[in-house]
């Protein structure tokens, strides 16, 4: 009997069981080759703190970016016996690269029961960056939403006819079981994720693509990551995420993601720049102040991040350029702005805030369009 798949409504509750596959597929494929290339992208408002199930405790907001990203490459091959979960090998950049393969077994682990056809093939993962490795940028969103689009093309190709919204979807819930911020790394320009009331057909499970009216001025801001530490990070974001449980303002601060999410939906809908700024930078110090009041306390700011948020306030103050800041769980700097601001921003980096970087390295980014796919059978 042929599976059925619903249709969703934009308003629908869905929940987990809705992704579990109605029947076995007819035939699986002998083998062939998946790839995509999936974006990283950065919090206007942030993720922080979770529950059980990778399931975040206020909703979060994130620009997609352009030239930072992920590119997979995933080839499967049938096997005789099933294995759960699934036999693979891992490579970065050309490379064995074992240090991967319990975050990998993990989120197999996870998807598993969602996709449980995976069981019968051996994998090939191929992963590269197009951003330097060790460079400060996270990877973890952009290359858990790579492999979780080649996994749902593999779906797709057992299941052919899967409701497109389903399978973008359910790409992002996948994407979500390996990082949390991933996903928001499998939409477009940008990207809601976690439940809210303001935000039609938004969900803890899955991110969408920001549903409500956006200024065209927001599909045009700029990323220049100024890298201030390419160093590991003595706290991990999994362990951040931990230390959000009994943090004594974690109640005021997921709070405080919620309301924020309401007072950025008009800052969208009228281009409110000035407003953005304020609330962008905000919130990026409110993820820095949730780690030094943790228990224990820690700090990922470095001495010159510090000094590149002060000369973009004083910067701002004396040319009136719409720039700002955001921060992710590190030292390193994202510098926001309209494309119109290019000719007086790109300047002030290069000469103010270049020489607090590390090796004066800096990378230039954009708000993109989302994922791409690279290979498909």
């Amino acid at each position: 009997m042929p599976c059925q798949w619903p249709i969703f409504a934009e308003n629908q509750h869905m929940s987990p069981s809705d992704f579990i596959p109605g029947g076995p597929p007819e035939v699986l494929p002998e083998s062939g080759t998946l790839s995509w290339q999936a974006p990283s992208n950065i919090a206007l408002v942030k993720y922080w703190g979770k529950k059980q199930g990778q399931l975040p405790m206020n909703p979060s907001v994130s620009f997609t970016l352009d030239a930072c990203a992920t590119r997979t490459e995933v080839r499967y091959k049938k096997v005789g016996g099933a294995s759960a979960p699934p036999s693979f090998e891992i490579a970065f950049e050309g490379r064995p690269a074992p240090h991967f393969r319990k975050k990998i077994d993990v989120f197999f682990e996870r998807i598993l029961p969602y996709q449980p056809f995976l069981s019968g093939y051996a994998f090939e993962i191929d992963t590269e960056n197009t951003f330097p490795h060790s460079s400060g940028i996270a990877s973890s969103a952009s290359g858990m939403a790579a492999l979780a689009l080649c996994l749902m093309d593999l779906e797709h190709a057992l299941y052919p006819g899967l409701d497109p919204q389903y399978v973008a979807r359910k790409a992002s819930f996948l994407a979500r079981l390996g990082s949390g911020s991933a996903s928001r790394s499998t939409g477009g320009s940008l990207v809601h994720w976690g439940a809210h009331g303001s935000v039609p057909g938004s969900s803890d499970l899955f991110g969408i693509d920001f549903p409500l009216e956006l200024d065209p001025v927001f599909r045009t801001f700029q990323d220049t990551i100024l890298l201030v530490d390419k160093g590991q990070k003595q706290v991990s974001s999994t362990a951040g995420h931990g230390l959000m449980q009994d943090h004594p303002y974690a109640k005021a601060r997921f709070g405080q993601g919620r309301n924020r999410i309401d007072g950025l939906i008009p800052i969208f809908r009228e281009g409110d720049l000035q407003a953005f700024v304020a609330m962008v930078e905000s919130e990026a110090l409110t993820l820095h102040a949730m780690m030094m009041t943790s228990q224990p306390y820690y700090i990922l700011m470095k001495p010159a991040t510090l000094q590149i948020i002060l000369r973009i306030w004083e910067f701002r103050r004396t040319e009136g350029a719409p720039v700002c800041f955001t921060l992710d769980a590190g030292a390193n700097v994202h510098v926001l702005y309209p494309a119109s601001s290019r000719e007086k921003v790109v300047p002030f980096i290069a000469d103010a805030l270049l020489p607090f970087c590390e090796d004066g390295q800096q990378i230039s980014d954009q708000v993109g369009a989302g994922p791409v796919r690279l290979k498909g059978d």
